[in-house]
């Protein structure tokens, strides 16, 4: 029988794994069979001889949820270290999007203002459109993605978040 997922709290949860076929779809899997969601995953190689990478995925659940999703990540073979940045404490989370807004006239005007505040940058221009570079926590992209639907919102493209603690960590 499949575990129903309950709404619980967000969790940014990253994984340190070897770099080897099949680890990505092992660990969908064990999401997949539990009945559990992937929110965000994002993969990165971070050794200088590409043999380790570090998997950030965003899910959520109740606490006795989230206890079991660790603990089956940590038995996976290839898993070096599993840690859960939300129970571990102050940790930087970033996410960059990719925002298309089309329009002309003032709208134009209010979308190139308010990229301005979030600090997004323009990375392509026609007579049409414009494609906004905007990276932060995902509360700020998604406070963007909001005001620009009434911009003229066309297309969005998100990386899916990043993280890690603050300070020095082991």
């Amino acid at each position: 029988m499949m575990a129903e997922q309950q709404d619980g709290e967000r969790h940014v949860l990253t994984v340190t794994v070897d770099n080897e076929s099949g680890i990505l779809a092992k660990i969908a899997g064990l999401f997949t069979a539990r009945g559990y969601n992937i929110d965000s995953l994002t993969v990165a190689d971070i050794s200088e001889d590409h043999a380790v990478s570090r998997i950030t995925i965003v899910t959520n659940g109740p606490p006795q949820v989230i206890d079991q999703i660790h603990a089956q990540l940590d038995r996976l073979v290839p898993v070096h270290k599993v840690v859960d940045l939300t129970e571990e404490g102050p940790h930087v989370e970033r996410e960059l999007a990719l925002v298309k807004v089309t329009g002309s006239g003032n709208a134009r005007v209010e979308a190139l203002r308010i990229a301005e505040i979030f600090r997004a940058k323009v990375v392509d221009s026609t007579t049409s459109s414009f494609v906004f570079e905007i990276t932060g926590a995902p509360d700020k992209i998604n406070s963007f993605i909001v005001l620009m639907r009434d911009l003229g919102l066309a297309e969005v493209g998100r990386s899916g978040s990043v993280g890690m603690m603050r300070g020095v960590t082991s």
